[in-house]
């Protein structure tokens, strides 16, 4: 197949099945070489009606393996799309046996593994786009687990609907984790974008239970946060949990990486304050502000990296951001996407906005992660 071949993407808005699938496909160019791959998320509108919409897909378009998800919000070439019905997909080619759909992992890791003993030699599995259900309690383990275990290399996002929470891997599925496994055949580079900023030092966890901070540092987790915060917040804790947010550390991160979770509660009493992940104590943990601008500046500095790792541009990009990212961080203009579009050009995209964010096998929140096709 030719390497240089752009992939082909078109997006489609409104409720009529037979003319979203006709919009889709009359832009939409199978691979005249290699294997085809679809890509197709869509809003949560449209959730009842996937089934049909893929199975018409396919008849179309003749490609016939899928992977993707239903969002609240889509990510396109330069542009966002909210509130409505509407699908985008993108088709691209890829080298023969250098493709696996991966089946729904709902409760381990054996269909994986099973899987991985069919993969065709000489090339292994080594990176992998992922869709996740937020609502099996096991989907941040099966994720860690899906590369950890594997030496994959997994990038995606958590599914985001009012409706149903529905992926596509081959077919239509719920209830865990599913997406594509690509060989080291395919070329990828990739990378992912925070949309908080630290505003204290790191503290370690001295005494916890369960999603709860008891002590940092030896003193009352209450006591140290609102000293963080500062003095205007500390007075109004309610206005500081819509901006303020707990961050843990990477270990042995180079790039001070770091995961992020909503704040929960506080307890004034008590002086506690819970957060929307379980902690341990040993482990550190900062606190950090959502901030626009230096969100802006951080989504700047990873397009900057990847332009410089991939000088020869790319033939096709996926794009997983936060929800609370978007027009509620950056603005209505699509400013996000557009900002992709600008730094790299009007590659071939698409995506959605993820009730949280994966990268290398972990589950972030607040950011945006890229990958280019090469």
């Amino acid at each position: 197949m030719n390497p240089s071949a752009p992939f082909s993407v078109a997006t489609a808005e409104g409720f009529d099945a037979d003319t979203l699938v006709a919009t889709l496909a009359a832009r939409l160019i199978p691979p005249a070489h290699g294997e085809a791959l679809g890509f197709l998320y869509v809003t949560d509108a449209l959730a009842r009606q996937l089934p049909d919409l893929l199975a018409q897909l396919r008849e179309a378009t003749g490609v016939q393996r899928w992977t993707g998800s239903v969002g609240v919000a889509l990510c396109a070439t330069g542009r966002e799309i909210y509130d409505g019905p509407a699908a985008v997909a993108m088709v691209g080619g890829f080298p023969e046996g250098s493709t696996q759909l991966l089946p729904l992992l709902s409760d381990g890791t054996a269909p994986l593994q099973e899987l991985l003993e069919r993969w065709p030699a000489p090339d292994p599995a080594r990176f992998g786009v992922l869709h996740a259900d937020p609502g099996n309690p096991r989907t941040p383990e099966l994720i860690e687990q899906a590369g950890g275990s594997t030496g994959i290399f997994c990038v995606g996002g958590l599914t985001s609907s009012q409706a149903e929470d529905l992926q596509i891997a081959g077919e239509v599925t719920r209830g865990g984790v599913s997406g594509v496994l690509f060989s080291e055949a395919v070329e990828v580079v990739t990378a992912h974008t925070q949309g908080c900023t630290p505003i204290g030092p790191a503290h370690r966890i001295t005494r916890a239970t369960q999603n709860v901070l008891v002590q940092l540092d030896g003193r009352p987790a209450l006591d140290v946060f609102e000293e963080d915060i500062g003095e205007v917040l500390a007075r109004d804790l309610q206005r500081a949990g819509g901006f303020i947010v707990a961050a843990f550390p990477v270990p042995g991160s180079d790039t001070r990486d770091y995961l992020v979770r909503n704040l929960v509660a506080v307890d004034t009493g008590q002086r506690l304050v819970a957060v929307g992940d379980r902690v341990t104590e040993g482990d550190r943990i900062m606190f950090c502000r959502r901030d626009p601008n230096a969100a802006m500046d951080d989504l700047r500095r990873m397009l900057a990296d990847l332009r410089h790792r991939a000088p020869g541009g790319a033939r096709g990009a996926l794009y997983f951001s936060c929800l609370g990212r978007g027009r509620h961080q950056f603005g209505e203009d699509s400013r996000e996407l557009r900002t992709i579009s600008e730094e790299l050009g009007d590659i071939p995209l698409v995506g959605f906005f993820a009730n949280g964010e994966i990268f290398h096998n972990r589950l972030y929140g607040y950011t945006g992660v890229l990958t280019l096709f090469l």
